[in-house]
């Protein structure tokens, strides 16, 4: 597996560059997906989003769907989609360590 080093941190990485393991997520790699995302700054609603996914997936063992996501955040798609320009699945889980969902292209 090919792996990524920023901020003196070495991470693990799958083809689609998602982190090997949910309990390697640290916030070295919140910055460096933040970076490779093209986002300038985060915000709280950037936050809120990571803490949503990060507690849905150790209670459940997977992603949200994107209408839950929408649901207990309070934000609409669109907006989640401003947040994370790459969306949901690839950019917003990628970024909460989780792995790649299903059916996320």
């Amino acid at each position: 597996m090919p792996e990524v080093e920023f901020e003196g941190k070495t991470f693990t990485v799958d083809e689609d560059g998602f982190i090997d393991s949910y309990t390697n997520w640290c916030q070295e790699w919140v910055h460096w997906v933040k970076k490779e995302e093209g986002i300038e700054e985060l915000n709280e609603e950037h936050t809120k989003v990571i803490a949503v996914l990060r507690e849905y997936y150790e209670k459940n063992g997977i992603a949200p769907m994107v209408r839950i996501l929408s649901k207990v955040t309070g934000f609409k798609l669109k907006h989640i989609y401003e947040l994370f320009p790459s969306g949901p699945g690839k950019g917003a889980c990628k970024m909460a360590g989780l792995p790649k969902p299903t059916g996320c292209v």
